[in-house]
């Protein structure tokens, strides 16, 4: 192996091996507590009414 392509296989390396760990996590998947959240922000707000000009 040539000295200069060594830094880029670990470089490779390292990046497979984080994304092997990396587990992704849906929004849908996290719980309750993100639920009920989800669930108070979709609810109907009064909106003010603004006189225009």
């Amino acid at each position: 192996m040539k000295p200069s392509t060594r830094p880029k296989a670990r470089f490779i390396k390292s990046i497979t091996e984080a994304a092997r760990q990396n587990q992704a996590e849906m929004p849908w998947t996290r719980g309750t507590h993100r639920a009920s959240f989800a669930a108070n922000r979709r609810t109907d707000a009064v909106l003010a009414r603004v006189k225009t000009a």
